[in-house]
């Protein structure tokens, strides 16, 4: 399987998003309202966006602690699967992305598993699970992508959620 070099560039410190880059985006990406058939559509979008590029990911959508959408494309594995319950698991207790509560710590001159004081078996401050937030409501679900650098799992997600919502 080939990776697509613009779907995972090296890591540059430089390309990393700022804390408040990363507070701006959660801000944008509001949807007016979340259906299941919401969670079919975006879920569909990541599976395709995925197939176009290769990428070996696991997709899952939940929304109140019920899972609405789930694909495993070639190349993911069970694992993944594994990493996309601890990342979403972040979302719901933070109700933040997972990457921005990891930079949140690295900001801070610390990691998550260094001073949350959490299970890392259960919780990974990971990139790759995004809030899905409802204007008036708050965050009600996480959309989340493993099986990529957790750096471009995070802009994966971002660029599915920026695209859909620009269609609604």
């Amino acid at each position: 399987m080939t990776h697509n070099p613009e779907l995972t560039p090296k890591f540059h410190p430089e390309l990393t998003p700022s804390v408040e880059e990363l507070e701006a985006q959660e801000r944008r990406l509001v949807f007016k309202q979340f259906t299941h058939d919401d969670a079919l559509a975006l879920g569909s979008l990541l599976v395709e966006m995925a197939r176009e590029r290769q990428a070996p990911v696991a997709v899952d959508i939940h929304r109140a602690g019920q899972q609405l959408f789930h694909a495993a494309l070639p190349g993911s594995t069970p694992d993944n699967d594994a990493w996309i319950a601890r990342k979403r698991r972040v979302v719901e207790r933070y109700g933040s992305a997972s990457y921005l509560v990891g930079a949140r710590h690295r900001a801070k001159g610390t990691t998550f598993e260094e001073s949350s004081r959490l299970d890392p078996d259960t919780y990974a401050a990971h990139g790759g699970s995004f809030p899905i937030t409802v204007e008036g409501v708050g965050v009600i679900g996480a959309v989340t992508v493993s099986g990529l650098p957790q750096l471009q799992d995070h802009r994966f997600v971002v660029e599915a959620l920026e695209h859909f919502l620009a269609e609604r």
